[in-house]
C-alpha cells in the first residue's frame, strides 16, 4: 500500500448452486490464499454465496437463510485476514429481496450494497425475483450486525485517504448512468464489479471496451468478477470473466480459470493525481455515505510492471501510428505557423545528430504539404571546434539527398575572435567556451533567415528542456520549435520510423545518424571521435525521461519514481546509479526553469509539455530542498 499501490484480486470460485456452506468454504479458502498473496481488496461475482443461475430458488426460507448464515461464517473465519472483500447474497428484508454486495473486513460486515438496475430482458429475469435498491440507505440486521443497505456507500480507508472503495453490480455498469458515475466522484477510487454476465460471442470483447472506457472517464480503478463453473448450464453458460482496469488501461484480465485469483496493483495516488489536474473532475456526494475503515499501510510487492520507456507505445504496430501520428502533429503546426505569417522560407542549423534531423525531417514534410518549394529550406552545417568528420559528412549527406538548401559556415575564426575580444585565455574549454560557440550558430541562424524573410526552425527536445541541457539564447532560442514536445527516447524512434520507410542514401545517412552518440560537440574530438558525450555528463536519457514522465505527469514524490524505476529498469542500473541521476534531475530542473520561461513558441504533442503558456507554469526561484532532501535520505537507506 505504501506509496498508494493497492493490490488487488478478483476470482470466480468454483461454485455449488444453491450450496451456501460450501460456497462459504472455498470463498474463506480463496480469501485466505488471496491474504497470503498480499492482497489487500478482492471481489467476487455477484451472489457468489448462492450461485446466479438460481430461479425460483432464491424464494426458499432454507437458502436464504442459509445464505445468510454463510456471511456469518465467512465474516467470523476471515477475521484475522488483512483485506477488505465483497461477496454477492440474497438479502431479505421485509417484503422484498435485494441483490447484494456484502462487504466485510476482518469480520466485520461493513454494508450491503444493493443492486440498482435489473435486467429484465432476453435471458435475464431479475426484477422477476429482486426488488431494486432503496433510493436512500436504510439500516438493517443483517449476519448479527446492524449495517447500512443501499447503493449510496462507499468504503474508505482511515490510513489513506485515496483508498476508497465503491461497488456496482452487473447491470449498474451498463445503463446511461452507471452507479459508479456516482460513487467516483464521491471519492471512491477503486470500483469494484461483482457479475453474472453469461458468455456469448463477442459480448468478452464489449466487457473490456466498456470497463475500459469508464475507468478512463472516471479517473478510476475498476476491478470486475464474473460468474463462472458451478452456474447452471440449462440454457447459458457463464466464463468467469475477470477484469481489472486503471484509468482506461487494462491492468489483467482472464476467463474460464474457475479459483484461479488474478491480481492488479492499482495506483491510487496515481488516480488522486489524475483527478486534482482535471478542474472539470468535481466532487460531488450526492448523499453518499462513508463507511471507515482502519487497515495499517504496508510495502506492496509489486506484481505490476512499469515500462522502461513511457512515452513510447509497446506493440511494434502502435509505435508506428503513434510516430505517424507526431510527424503529422508536428508537420502540421508548422505548416500552420508559415501560412499564418505567409512565410515561406526556413532556416535549421543541422548537426548531424538526432534532434536538427528530426526538425529537418518535420520541415520537409511541411513544406512539401503547402506546396513550396524545398529548396527555400536553408539547412546550415556550422563546424566548430568539437565537430567531428561524422557528424559533418552526415548533415551534408541528408540535406542534399532530401534537396533542401544546404550550406557550410564555420564557425571557428569568429569565435575565437570573440573569446579574444573578452578576454577569455586561450585554450581554456570551459562553459564561455562551450556556449559562445552555440550562441554563435544562434546568431548565424537568425541573420539568414533575416535575409530570406524566413523563420528559424528549433531543434531542442522536451527532455533538454527539462533538464536545461541548453544554451540561454543559444540554441534553446528559435522562432518556432517543432521538437520541444517530444522527449529524447522517442526522438530516436520517429527518426528511425521515417529510415524504415525510407530507401538509398536518405535511408542509410538517417541510420548512421541513429548509432551517432548524443553530443554537443562543443569541446575537440580526440583522432577524430566524439569524447563529449551528453549521457556521460548529465545521466542516461532514458532514466531521466522516465523520471520526467512520472514526476510532471502525476506529480510523484522521489521515493516512488525511485521504487518504480528500480522496478523498471531492473539489473541495468544499481539503485544507486538511479539514485545520482534522479538527484541530477531535480537539481537541474528546479535550477533550468528560467530557461523554459523564454522558450519560444513550439507545439505539444503527448501528455506531458514544459511550455509557461501551456502546461507548466513554475516560478524560476522555486526552491528545490525538500525534493533533494528526500532523495538524498532514500541515498543513506541504501
Amino acid at each position: 500500500m505504501n506509496h498508494g499501490f493497492i493490490k488487488t484480486a478478483a476470482v470466480s470460485p468454483a461454485l455449488r448452486l444453491a450450496s451456501c456452506m460450501e460456497n462459504a468454504e472455498e470463498i474463506i479458502r480463496l480469501v485466505r490464499e488471496m491474504t497470503e498473496g498480499g492482497a489487500k481488496a478482492a471481489v467476487f461475482p455477484e451472489l457468489s454465496v448462492t450461485g446466479y443461475s438460481l430461479g425460483e430458488l432464491v424464494f426458499q426460507k432454507t437458502l436464504l437463510s442459509n445464505a445468510e448464515a454463510a456471511v456469518v461464517k465467512i465474516a467470523r473465519e476471515t477475521a484475522d485476514c488483512e483485506i477488505i472483500f465483497t461477496v454477492g447474497v440474497p438479502v431479505a428484508v421485509g417484503c422484498s429481496i435485494y441483490n447484494c454486495a456484502a462487504v466485510i473486513y476482518k469480520g466485520v460486515l461493513l454494508g450491503l450494497v444493493a443492486k440498482t438496475h435489473l435486467p429484465n430482458y432476453g435471458e435475464f429475469y431479475e426484477a422477476r425475483y429482486f426488488a431494486s435498491s432503496p433510493k436512500e440507505n436504510i439500516e438493517v440486521s443483517y449476519a448479527n450486525q446492524r449495517v447500512l443497505l443501499g447503493n449510496k456507500l462507499i468504503f474508505k480507508c482511515r490510513s489513506m485517504p485515496d483508498f476508497a472503495i465503491g461497488v456496482e453490480i452487473c447491470e449498474d455498469l451498463y445503463v446511461p448512468i452507471p452507479r459508479s458515475s456516482i460513487l467516483a466522484p464521491a471519492g471512491a477510487s477503486i470500483i469494484f464489479n461483482l457479475s453474472a454476465s453469461n458468455e456469448l460471442v463477442g459480448k468478452d470483447i464489449f466487457r473490456i471496451s466498456v470497463i475500459k472506457a469508464l475507468s478512463a472517464r472516471l479517473y478510476c480503478g475498476y476491478v470486475y468478477a464474473g460468474a463462472g463453473q458451478g452456474e447452471s448450464t440449462s440454457d447459458l453458460v457463464f466464463a468467469g470473466q475477470c477484469v481489472a482496469a486503471e484509468n482506461g488501461y487494462i491492468l489483467s484480465e482472464q476467463k474460464w480459470k474457475p479459483s484461479e485469483i488474478m491480481y492488479s496493483d492499482i495506483d491510487v495516488e496515481r488516480i488522486a493525481s489524475e483527478r486534482r489536474r482535471c478542474s472539470t473532475y468535481a466532487h460531488e456526494d450526492s448523499g453518499v455515505t462513508a463507511v471507515y475503515f482502519d487497515m495499517g499501510v504496508s510495502e506492496t510487492a509489486l506484481g505490476r510492471k512499469f515500462p522502461r520507456f513511457p512515452f513510447i507505445p509497446l506493440s511494434n504496430d502502435a509505435l508506428r501510428d503513434v510516430c505517424e501520428e507526431i510527424l503529422t502533429i508536428q508537420s502540421k503546426a508548422l505548416q500552420s505557423r508559415l501560412s499564418s505569417i505567409n512565410c515561406k522560407y526556413a532556416t535549421i542549423g543541422l548537426s548531424g545528430g538526432l534532434d536538427s534531423t528530426l526538425a529537418l525531417l518535420v520541415t520537409v514534410r511541411a513544406f512539401d504539404a503547402l506546396g513550396l518549394d524545398r529548396k527555400n529550406i536553408s539547412a546550415i552545417t556550422m563546424p566548430g571546434m568539437g565537430t567531428t568528420q561524422k557528424t559533418k559528412s552526415n548533415a551534408e549527406i541528408l540535406a542534399n539527398s532530401l534537396k533542401v538548401g544546404f550550406s557550410e559556415i564555420s564557425i571557428e575564426r569568429s569565435v575565437l575572435l570573440h573569446l579574444d575580444d573578452i578576454g577569455q585565455p586561450e585554450g581554456l574549454q570551459d562553459v564561455v567556451f562551450e556556449n559562445s560557440q552555440a550562441r554563435e550558430r544562434t546568431q548565424i541562424l537568425m541573420d539568414v533567415a533575416n535575409k530570406t524573410g524566413g523563420i528559424v526552425i528549433g531543434t531542442g527536445d522536451l527532455s533538454e528542456l527539462a533538464l536545461g541541457w541548453c544554451t540561454y539564447n543559444g540554441d534553446h532560442m528559435s522562432m518556432y520549435g517543432v521538437n520541444c514536445g517530444v522527449p529524447k527516447t522517442l526522438v530516436k524512434y520517429l527518426v528511425e520510423y521515417v529510415a524504415v520507410n525510407s530507401e538509398g542514401e536518405i535511408a542509410k545517412t538517417l541510420f548512421d545518424i541513429l548509432d551517432t552518440p548524443i553530443s554537443p560537440e562543443l569541446i575537440a574530438p580526440k583522432d577524430g571521435e566524439i569524447i563529449q558525450k551528453t549521457e556521460e555528463i548529465i545521466g542516461p536519457y532514458e532514466l531521466h525521461d522516465f523520471f520526467l514522465y512520472y514526476i510532471m505527469r502525476f506529480g510523484f514524490s522521489p521515493s516512488k519514481v525511485y521504487r518504480m524505476a528500480r522496478e523498471a529498469f531492473g539489473s541495468s542500473y544499481s539503485g544507486s546509479e538511479i539514485m545520482k541521476w534522479l538527484t541530477m534531475f531535480y537539481r537541474r530542473f528546479f535550477s533550468q526553469q528560467f530557461k523554459r520561461n523564454a522558450i519560444p513558441d513550439g507545439v505539444k504533442v503527448g501528455t506531458v509539455a514544459l511550455s509557461p503558456r501551456g502546461d507548466w507554469r513554475m516560478p524560476s526561484d522555486a526552491v528545490m530542498l525538500e525534493w533533494v532532501k528526500e532523495t538524498e535520505e532514500l541515498s543513506e537507506e541504501e
